[in-house]
């Protein structure tokens, strides 16, 4: 089992930027592609971005689609979102993922393994 620890969620204004950061342990981290989800209260989990285990090819929610950028440093072990002309309906709790299958996955049902979660909000 991979650990994932997400950082960087926080409070800004409409309009504002943030990026979010997800840690990976083991040495395995260029093996497997990786995904951002994110929850609202009283809402489903519903899926933001993802990226190939060679960073080659990502895909994007349409809400979220430029706006937001997916990348990941594998020297670092580690997956970003940055988050541009953030709206108040972005706010949720921001989560990372891993998967073994190919290609960019957009279903949280072919991730693996999941961190626990950044608070993101979005208010003036």
């Amino acid at each position: 089992q991979v650990q994932l620890v997400e950082s960087g969620g926080g409070l800004v204004q409409p309009g504002g930027s943030l990026r979010l950061s997800c840690a990976a342990s083991g040495r395995t981290f260029s093996t497997y592609g990786m995904g951002w989800f994110r929850q609202a209260p009283g809402k489903e989990r519903e899926f933001v971005a993802a990226i190939t285990r060679s960073g080659g090819s990502t895909v994007y929610a349409d809400s979220v689609k430029g706006r937001f950028t997916i990348s990941r440093d594998s020297a670092k072990n580690t997956v970003f979102l940055q988050m541009n002309s953030l709206k108040s309906e972005d706010t949720a709790v921001y989560y990372c993922a891993r998967t073994l299958r190919i290609g960019p996955r957009s279903s949280p049902s072919d991730y693996i393994d999941w961190g626990q979660g950044t608070q993101v909000t979005v208010s003036s």
